[in-house]
């Protein structure tokens, strides 16, 4: 059969982009993408990027009363959101011009159109075209969820985020998780007051349990007014005519009902994957909507594959590049190859910070006998300005190969540090190896070479 593409992507964000460019410019494939929204995807449009230029926005609050502890009389400043959201909305449009122009100089064909599957080879744009091709690629991501309650319309998602017209006075935020701890420390930073609901009994979980107390407690240090064991038993709109635009009455599972400006979801996401027609076609996919894949990235129908977030696997940006330049090897140079998904280091930028790859102490302690090496100190810079945040270093040592299995960080650019850290214990560095490597001093990273005695072993 003649195909009018050796490859069809549908969805325009990192991994879909980088398999695209990769399979025309470097294989010689011919290749169309189709992308419904903007190109870029979560992480460019609605999330890792314009999420970090928040993030960095938020810190210089802390600015003035730092510097007037090493001698500068810095007045207090004023934060403006419009002027803010200007220039975040221009680079994220210089951002996406990149990535058309990428495809564009690759030889790539792209289309502005939602794209479902038809059969095991055909595309349907919503612009009324049809396309065949060989080899299909499913790249189309993730989307943020409301929880299931009345009048959960009421509140936004971190997609909303971006196109706010102004900053609340005041935000609840609902979710324990990366994201919702992540904007917690954005909206406080930016002077909103920021309470924040966690049905369980700690935030981050799934992350190590010293590591996740800290930032906790550091986040209420810092002023967010955190509660655990609570959740959102009703709410509605405050005004008579229940409109949205409204502050939103909120009823908690315990303690006081109040009224806030905005309320954010931050529950969960779920892989892009409805009515696409995945199913009708034979491919499997999961409860949550994930596409089942092999180790190859390859669906249950042999010419159609999934990379990234709509998979389920490990949702992060690089990890969906990955998967895209393997998809490539393996069905355009002959070369299968697979994704290793095993101790990716990652960053959360809470205020302060966390990078960790690894074992937990308490996942790796469930498997074997370990030591565990920390310490928790005032860094230096902060602590000269009189300010009481905190960090970690933490190592979670194997006792039987001496290898680390795990290292968490709490400190400002923990995520700067991770990446390097990374690369030795993903090369499977044992303590001893921490042990040879020369401290830099002064820094506050040094301690991940000098902590010579474990705390405890378990």
């Amino acid at each position: 059969m003649d195909f009018d593409y050796d490859l069809f992507v549908i969805g325009g964000g990192s991994g879909g982009v980088r398999a695209a460019r990769v399979a025309a410019g470097d294989a010689g494939a011919r290749v169309a993408l189709a992308e419904e929204d903007r190109y870029g995807g979560t992480c460019v449009i609605r999330g890792c990027v314009p999420k970090k230029l928040m993030v960095f926005a938020s810190e210089f609050a802390s600015v003035p009363e730092q510097a007037r502890g090493y001698g500068w009389n810095i007045g207090e400043g004023t934060f403006d959101w419009l002027t803010f959201r200007k220039y975040l909305d221009k680079e994220l449009d210089r951002l996406e011009g990149v990535y058309r122009s990428l495809l564009k100089n690759s030889g790539v064909e792209t289309f502005d159109a939602r794209a479902t599957l038809r059969d095991a080879h055909t595309v349907v744009l919503s612009n009324g075209e049809t396309k065949t091709a060989k080899t299909i690629l499913v790249a189309t991501g993730g989307h943020p969820v409301r929880p299931d309650i009345p009048n959960a319309e009421l509140g936004i998602v971190s997609d909303d985020i971006f196109h706010l017209e102004a900053l609340p006075k005041s935000i609840l935020i609902v979710g324990g998780g990366y994201i919702a701890c992540e904007f917690a420390g954005i909206f406080n930073g930016l002077g909103v007051e920021v309470t924040q609901y966690y049905r369980g009994a700690q935030i981050l979980r799934g992350f190590d349990d010293e590591a996740r107390s800290l930032i906790a407690e550091m986040m209420r240090e810092k002023g967010i007014n955190l509660q655990v064991g609570t959740n959102i038993a009703a709410m509605a709109a405050a005004d008579p005519d229940h409109s949205t635009a409204g502050p939103v009455w909120v009823t908690p599972t315990s303690g006081t009902a109040r009224a806030f400006d905005l309320v954010l979801f931050a529950t969960g996401r779920d892989p892009n994957s409805r009515e696409m027609g995945l199913e009708d076609i034979g491919v499997q996919v999961g409860r949550r909507g994930e596409i089942i894949v092999d180790e190859y990235s390859k669906t249950a129908v042999d010419s159609v594959y999934a990379i990234g977030d709509v998979t389920n696997r490990v949702n992060l940006t690089p990890v969906a590049i990955r998967e895209g330049m393997a998809f490539v090897e393996t069905v355009f140079k002959d070369n299968a190859t697979s994704v290793d998904h095993e101790l990716i280091p990652s960053a959360i930028f809470t205020q302060p910070e966390m990078g960790t790859i690894g074992l937990s102490e308490e996942a790796a302690r469930d498997i074997e006998p370990v030591e565990i090496y920390a310490t928790s100190f005032r860094p230096m810079q902060s602590a000269f300005a009189g300010q009481p945040d905190r960090v970690l270093m933490k190592l979670v040592v194997s006792v039987a190969t001496r290898k680390v299995l795990g290292c968490h960080i709490v400190a400002p650019n923990a995520g700067e540090m991770i990446q390097l850290a990374g690369i030795a214990i993903k090369m499977g560095a044992t303590k001893e190896d921490f042990d040879r490597t020369v401290a830099v001093h002064p820094t506050m990273s040094e301690e991940i070479v000098t902590m010579k005695t474990p705390v405890r072993t378990t």
